[in-house]
């Protein structure tokens, strides 16, 4: 794991450099580790790992938005797995459920998972910005900034009913958006 992290550390600072095609490099090795953390996560928590995909989206995403937050000082994987496992705990308590999620879940890289193609941050933040205002408000607030429904109704004005709604609406059409764009 080490010499990933120093990669992907030296990859992120590239990339908050300007350097995107080091930005498309760094997202396109984190994505199997964060796609088989996610699977480990729900597997532990009893969950299918149909979510998986969700999760992983919800953590680029969560970078993508959050990069500059980074101390380019200090290794990036932490920085990462921090995320990650938020996200995770996050997806789990939209389905009602409490866990504990294990930090050691994001830290190992398993052996056989090969890259897939993955969607460039830009690409996210270009179909984000076509959502409905109120359906980009809401995946905003929950997927970026972790509230939960109930504070993301309250800060929208919204019933938590509505906020689901809206989460579910603008997670499928982002979803749908960008498989349209896929090969």
């Amino acid at each position: 794991m080490r010499g990933s992290d120093n990669e992907w550390t030296n990859l992120m600072r590239l990339a908050n450099a300007g350097d995107d095609a080091a930005y498309h490099r760094l997202l396109k090795a984190v994505t199997p580790v964060l796609r088989a953390a996610a699977r480990r996560g729900l597997a532990r928590a009893g969950q299918s790992a149909d979510q998986s995909e969700d999760i992983v989206q919800d953590i680029l995403f969560a970078v993508h938005l959050k990069r500059h937050t980074w101390d380019e000082d200090a290794p990036f994987a932490p920085w990462l797995f921090a995320i990650a496992r938020n996200k995770l705990i996050d997806t789990l308590r939209r389905g009602g459920r409490r866990v504990f999620v294990n930090i050691d879940d994001f830290s190992e890289i398993l052996p056989g998972e090969q890259p897939e193609e993955t969607v460039s941050a830009t690409e996210v933040a270009v179909h984000l910005n076509g959502l409905p205002a109120r359906q980009r408000e809401v995946l905003q607030a929950i997927s970026v900034d972790g509230l939960s429904i109930r504070e993301t109704a309250a800060r929208l004005a919204m019933t938590e009913g509505a906020v689901r709604v809206a989460l579910h609406r603008g997670l499928a059409s982002l979803s749908s958006r960008m498989q349209d764009k896929q090969p």
